[in-house]
């Protein structure tokens, strides 16, 4: 059983090194462990390279057909729960940058003191996952993407908005843009999400939508790169279009400023998923009546 645990974990972290990380043990250990499974098997399950390691064909179905099983095992175990006076265990969550940055400061603090005996491991990833797959309880996604069979509690502020800023001295320089569409002739730090699509700007008012691909000097993926366009930004290379929160201490020193704000477009903010399928871990059950206020 170790040995699989170890497999799994090499597989769904996408090497030793990343397993070894989350806490599973040396990647010696799980190098070690893997082994002994390939040999009891007769079967390759990984390839190795100096740089990579990836499931083989074989390896791929195993962990296919392991994770839901041992998921299983892991709910049958979790009823002993409900005879402790707290609950306990790991609750695993993936969330896109933006929702670490903003959302869950607040709230992982008073939620650890209230539980100490969870251990909680954060996963940041902005595309969307199969939690299953990627050894996951639950998800944080805004509703757009979120699939049609999962479970969505509300969480963090229920509306959000994408704001446009630019430090005071590229304005000077350059001056303030009016309209959306005259970003086209700006500088401007670009978002490129995980698949390789480049963001688009979206902005909005009175009725009229306009959507904007803006030349610029700077283009980061989506995450925490972003934290380099924003120190670009405050340096006065270009505009910036990003999640309100991220910005607001920048407005309140002062480094950057507002710009096209009647423009700015709201939308509805992040909800905790998770499947409706399964037995939920009693840590995932106290995170979401904690997020509920039960």
């Amino acid at each position: 059983m170790q040995d699989l645990l170890a497999f799994l974990a090499v597989v769904q972290a996408g090497g030793f090194r990343e397993a070894a990380r989350s806490g599973n043990g040396s990647a010696s250990q799980l190098s070690d462990a893997v082994k002994r499974l390939e040999t009891r098997l007769g079967v390759r399950l990984l390839h190795r390279t100096t740089r990579s390691v990836s499931a083989t064909e074989a390896g791929q179905r195993l962990a296919e057909r392991l994770a839901p099983a041992l998921a299983e095992v892991q709910a049958a175990l979790d009823v002993v729960n409900h005879f402790r006076d707290s609950p306990a265990g790991t609750l695993r969550l993936n969330v896109p940058a933006n929702v670490a940055r903003t959302v869950l400061p607040s709230i992982i603090t008073p939620f650890l003191k209230r539980y100490p005996e969870i251990r909680l491991e954060v996963i940041v990833e902005d595309s969307l996952v199969d939690l299953l797959a990627a050894g996951c309880d639950a998800g944080i996604r805004y509703d757009e993407r979120l699939a049609q069979d999962m479970i969505a509690v509300p969480i963090g502020p229920r509306t959000q908005r994408l704001v446009t800023a630019a430090a005071p001295a590229y304005l000077q320089a350059h001056g303030r843009p009016e309209h959306p569409r005259d970003l086209l002739q700006h500088a401007c730090m670009r978002g490129q999400f995980s698949g390789g699509a480049i963001a688009i700007w979206e902005f909005e008012h009175d009725g009229e939508v306009v959507r904007i691909d803006p030349p610029g000097p700077l283009q980061v993926r989506t995450g925490a790169a972003f934290d380099l366009a924003v120190r670009a930004a405050i340096d006065g290379l270009g505009i910036i279009h990003l999640f309100e929160d991220w910005l607001r201490p920048h407005f309140e020193s002062g480094a950057l400023v507002p710009v096209l704000e009647p423009w700015w477009q709201s939308f509805s903010g992040p909800f905790l998923y998770y499947s409706g399928r399964r037995h939920l871990p009693s840590p995932l059950r106290a995170f979401v009546d904690f997020i509920r206020g039960d």
